[in-house]
Order: C-alpha cells, then sequence, then structure tokens
C-alpha cells in the first residue's frame, strides 16, 4: 500500500536536494509534484488543498533553518502535516463497570464488516477481553451463519436470533451480562448503497440499545468514496472512529488519507489481508512514516514477537543454537518462509526502510519469494542440508523442477552462501539490531539481485577454474564448516 504515492513524494523531495534553502519558487515546485503524488492516491481534493496550503504556509514560515537542506525540511513539515491530517487517535477501548460495554459496527454492504467484527472480538480478547458477538445483519443471506463460523474459529460466543435486529441487540447485551462477556460487538446489516431504510434501522438500534462506541467499517478500496460514505454515516449516527479494510489492496492510499480530513472522525484500527487475524491499531505517526518511506520498525517487531510466541520457546531456541553454530540450511532458510508469509510480504517490505524502493514497479515480491521456495522445493534432503553438494549437473535438473534458469539457481546458492554468514553474524543479535542491521543493508541495495556481491571482495584467480577445482573449494569450504 501507498506504492504510488510513496514514490511521488520520493521524486517531489529529490528536485528540492541541494538547493541551498528554501524559496517561494522551489517550494511550489517541490509541492507540484507532491500535489500531484496526492491526486494519483485518489486523496479528497478538498481535504488536499487544505494540506497543501498548510506545508506552504510553514515551508515559508520563519521557523525555516536556511543551513538544513530544503528537502529534509520539507519532509519534516509534511511528516508534520500528514500526522496532524490523519490523527490524533485514541486508542482506548470503552469499559463500563455496570453493565458490558457496546460497540456498534456499522457500513456498506461488501466493506468486510462481518469478518471486521470477528477480527475486533479477537484483538479484544487478545488484550484480556470478553467478547460476544451479536449477529444484528437480518439482511444478507448467510450473515448469521458466518459470523457464528467465525465465531467458533476463534473461540467467541456469538448471540442470534430470527426475530428483529433491535432485539438481536438488546437482548444480546442482556446475554453478556449474564455470562460475563465485558464487551459486546454488534454487527448491523448493511446495504449496497446509503438508504433511508438502513439509517432509520441504525438510529433505531441507537437510540435503543444505547451503544457506548460506534464504529464504520469502510473498505480503503473505493478510494476517496470512503470519505464520503463516512461523511454520510456521520451525520446520521456521529461516528466514534472509523476502520478501515483490505488496506493490502490499495496501492494508493486515497482514503487512509482523506476520512479524518472530510469528517473529523478519525481511523481506529486497519485490517489487512481476509484471514481472521488481529486488526491493527492505526498509528499516524507511523503511518506517516511508511507513506514518507520512512518504514514502520517498531511495527515489524511487535508482529515478530507475535509470531514467535506461536513457534514456540524450544523450537526458536533451536534454531537460535543452530544459526551460532553456523549451521544454517537451506532447509531453515526454507521455514523462515512460513514466518514471512504469517507477516504478509507486502506489508513487511512498505514497513522496512528502504525496502520498498529496491522492488522494481510491477514485480510482486511475493511471486519472487515463490520462485525461491520452487528452488529450494526442488533439491534432495542432502541438498538443502549441504548445499555445497550441488554441482553442475545437479544445478540443471533443480533448475527444470523449479521451473527457471540455472543461472537463477547458481546465483540464489551465491547469495544464500553470503546470508549464512549474516544469519550467524545475527544470531547474538537482539531483534532491534537485527531489524537496523536488514534495514541498513536494504537501503545499501544488498537485497537486489547479486547485490550481496558488493559486501564481498572477489580474489582474482587469474584463470577459470575448472569443475575438479570448483569441487576441491567445496571440501574445503565444508572442512571449515
Amino acid at each position: 500500500m501507498f506504492e504510488g504515492i510513496t514514490r511521488g513524494l520520493s521524486d517531489a523531495f529529490k528536485k528540492l536536494r541541494g538547493r541551498g534553502r528554501l524559496t517561494p519558487e522551489n517550494v511550489r515546485e517541490g509541492l507540484r509534484e507532491v500535489r500531484r503524488a496526492f491526486l494519483e492516491a485518489d486523496v479528497n481534493f478538498n481535504v488536499l488543498n487544505d494540506f497543501i496550503a498548510r506545508v506552504e504556509a510553514k515551508s515559508l514560515g520563519q521557523d525555516v533553518l536556511a543551513r538544513v537542506d530544503p528537502s529534509e525540511q520539507i519532509v519534516k513539515i509534511v511528516y508534520e502535516e500528514l500526522c496532524l491530517l490523519m490523527g490524533p487517535v485514541d486508542p482506548k477501548i470503552p469499559q463500563r463497570a455496570d453493565r458490558p460495554a457496546v460497540i456498534m459496527l456499522c457500513g456498506l454492504q461488501g466493506s468486510g464488516k462481518t469478518t471486521t467484527a470477528a477480527k475486533l472480538a479477537l484483538t479484544l480478547q487478545a488484550k484480556g477481553r470478553k467478547p460476544l458477538l451479536a449477529a444484528a445483519d437480518l439482511q444478507r443471506p448467510g450473515a448469521v451463519e458466518q459470523l457464528q463460523t467465525l465465531g467458533e474459529q476463534i473461540g467467541v460466543p456469538v448471540y442470534s436470533e430470527k426475530t428483529n435486529p433491535v432485539d438481536v441487540c438488546r437482548n444480546a447485551v442482556a446475554q453478556a451480562k449474564r455470562t460475563l462477556c465485558d464487551i459486546v460487538i454488534l454487527d448491523t446489516a448493511g446495504r449496497l448503497q446509503i438508504d433511508t431504510e438502513l439509517m432509520d434501522e441504525l438510529k433505531r438500534i441507537d437510540k435503543l440499545v444505547k451503544p457506548d462506541e460506534c464504529y464504520l467499517v469502510v473498505d480503503a478500496m473505493i478510494g476517496q468514496e470512503a470519505a464520503n460514505v463516512a461523511k454520510a454515516f456521520n451525520d446520521a449516527l456521529e461516528l466514534n472512529a472509523c476502520i478501515l479494510t483490505k488496506l493490502d489492496g490499495d496501492a494508493r492510499g486515497g482514503a487512509a488519507l482523506s476520512i479524518k480530513g472530510v469528517t473529523g472522525v478519525p481511523i481506529k484500527f486497519v485490517g489487512v489481508g481476509e484471514k481472521v487475524d488481529k486488526l491493527e491499531d492505526f498509528i499516524p505517526e507511523r503511518m506517516a512514516g511508511r507513506i514518507l518511506g520512512q518504514g514502520d520498525l517498531m511495527g515489524i517487531v511487535e508482529k515478530i514477537q507475535t509470531i514467535q510466541q506461536d513457534i514456540g520457546e524450544e523450537e526458536m531456541k533451536k534454531q537460535q543454537e543452530a544459526l551460532q553454530k553456523g549451521n544454517f540450511t537451506l532447509e531453515m532458510f526454507r521455514e523462515q518462509f512460513k514466518m514471512i508469509a504469517k507477516m504478509g510480504m507486502k506489508d513487511m517490505i512498505s514497513k522496512m526502510p528502504g525496502m520498498s524502493d529496491m522492488i522494481p514497479e510491477g514485480e510482486d515480491p511475493e511471486q519472487a519469494l515463490k520462485r525461491v521456495q520452487g528452488m529450494i522445493d526442488s533439491m534432495t534432503k542432502q541438498e538443502k542440508a549441504d548445499p555445497d553438494t550441488i554441482d553442475t549437473p545437479r544445478r540443471r535438473r533443480i533448475a527444470r523442477g523449479a521451473g527457471v534458469e540455472p543461472h537463477e539457481v547458481n546465483q540464489f546458492l551465491k547469495q544464500f552462501d553470503q546470508v549464512r554468514g549474516l544469519m550467524k553474524q545475527m544470531a547474538t543479535m537482539s531483534m532491534w539490531q537485527r531489524l537496523k542491521m536488514v534495514t541498513g543493508l536494504g537501503k545499501a541495495g544488498a537485497f537486489m539481485p547479486g547485490g550481496m556481491d558488493q559486501f564481498k571482495t572477489k580474489g582474482d584467480t587469474g584463470h577459470r577454474k575448472t569443475a575438479k577445482e570448483r569441487a576441491e573449494e567445496r571440501k574445503k569450504k565444508k572442512k571449515k564448516r
């Protein structure tokens, strides 16, 4: 996500680099590129005009430093304004002493509301809350059954009855009180478009059940139209926050940048991926960093910690010991892909500073990952355990099995040899030190095809080695390890 706007802003800042100091002329030139990037990202026109006006006023104000590079000044100002544009966000979830707290979810049909209800319940469960889901969408066929299935998957009770939405919501709160659940999530009905019938039903629930907070679930894929939808719901219900879904499928980011500016209602959570996984907290400062290509290392740390808890301490300890001894095999390398898959390859790249710039425009990083997986899966157990045994005939066989060229297998094995050394070095580091190291390598282009070669000096042998000489080298390497 945000690939287009990140590249556009990067181009704008490059044009200001080395200009001496900010002047009205170079500020307007840079902001012209910023405006273009935002328009291509489908940001609301009025929101964009206000944003550009604020950035321009700050850029030409008295607080501008004469000795600081213009591009750095603009980046700082744009970052601050992006944080204001999307925030502040109150992370607290309501809690009542006298009765269960109630959160009402509303939105258009197809925005992912029912799945989001389950994701929100899972998020609250992880924070020590005891949620109850209320199946109040009696309009869409299969909506109740879908919520019940999701509830079973995550271990959260679902209340349903074949009456009317108001009674379902009211009785769900009573059921939560009886079963000592401390929060109720109301999954209300949506429509294909905003209409009087939909709003009247939501107003009746709001009046009779009195939810503590009302969240709008909105699809990021509809761009700035998401802001218009949010405004219509906010005018009728006074929303407390929005939950933006399908953010991983929105490469432009117009919805995330427009909603708060149009409605005054902040985004509280974002949904990434179709699986029933916890929602991510929407933190404006981190999101602004990602938009500007600065990444979100803290977000990665949190995700890795969660995944490591799932793997278990024993397994993590075994992997750590193997890494410290330098016994990093292709089989272990293949296992790392499971963690990457859980984190979401595209999401991880967007959070790593400098990583998005290394992926050529239009190339899917997940496809590149699958290509490497295919190469490893085409190897025998012995080859995975000892890659140095892979000679030319074996490379050809592996290439045929993976549907790639032999030189691609050769290139991958060379890079793996370098990665093996890095992994041994990183085994003694903390998670934060590892991320900083990987980030530094990424900015230096180490993960580009053949990029690791720049960190290795190659001696001049004076002649092309024979197959026998290469075999001898592999034997020596094996003895050293």
